[in-house]
């Protein structure tokens, strides 16, 4: 120890700062807990400067524990910063399913132009809402959502008639994808909407599954009569359809 620093006590707020610090970095990565340790990193980093102001000015020792303090403080406010972000973001993407990151109208000189409008529009998202039958909606998890084909006035058993819709999932991500006939809603002219319906002559049903990587997987839903539009939502969680096309 320095003449300089002989007889001086070591700063006490510098320590406090440092211990709440350690608190703070160690559980600045666990959810929920962590919204308490901002509040810590920010007491600890209070005491870190209030200590390493007062060994500058000479009236305390241990200037090391006072930076010390500082630097651990602050990692530990921008960890929780991080973390919280991430996990919005997850939330978010569980809450609402994957975000649109393309659409493909279908491939004919008649759809050409409504393509090029798709992916050269001035939104950050394309618009995804009230499609062509035949047009792709591409996701950020690599799954591709396509309504092929429309077939209205189908009869049922009970001499009621449905609207059946042919509809593909091509999976172009990494990793697994579901797909799942209750993805889907029917919406009709008054904006009631409404999930599938039972086909008593169904040969093709879309169901449920996983499709894995690079797989594709292709089938039919039905709705009943007066669905004017297919809507598609990525997440059971979601009050909002990913997609719509127009079907009527």
């Amino acid at each position: 120890m320095s003449d300089k620093n002989m007889g001086k006590s070591t700063s006490g707020t510098a320590i406090a700062g440092l211990v709440l610090g350690i608190v703070a970095a160690v559980s600045s990565w666990v959810p929920i807990v962590n919204n308490l340790s901002f509040l810590i990193g920010l007491v600890g980093l209070v005491l870190a400067v209030v200590g390493l102001v007062g060994v500058m000015r000479g009236k305390k020792s241990g200037k090391g524990l006072a930076i010390a303090a500082l630097v651990v403080n602050v990692a530990a406010i921008v960890i929780v910063l991080g973390t919280q972000s991430a996990m919005s973001a997850a939330i978010d993407e569980a809450t609402n399913g994957p975000a649109v990151s393309g659409v493909t109208a279908q491939s004919s000189d008649d759809s050409a132009d409504d393509s090029a409008d798709a992916s050269t529009g001035d939104s950050s998202q394309p618009a995804s809402t009230d499609l062509a039958p035949g047009t792709s909606v591409d996701l950020a998890n690599g799954l591709s959502v396509t309504v092929d084909s429309v077939e209205a006035g189908l009869v049922n058993y009970d001499g009621s008639t449905v609207v059946g819709v042919h509809v593909t999932y091509v999976n172009n991500g990494e990793e697994g994808a579901s797909y799942n006939s209750y993805d889907w809603k029917g919406e009709n002219a008054d904006g009631a909407q409404e999930h599938t319906v039972y086909f008593s002559e169904a040969t093709d049903d879309l169901g449920y599954g996983t499709l894995a990587a690079g797989g594709t997987k292709s089938g039919t839903i039905y709705f009943a009569e007066g669905a004017v539009k297919a809507l598609y939502f990525g997440s059971p969680l979601s009050d909002t359809p990913t997609a719509s096309w127009v079907v009527e």
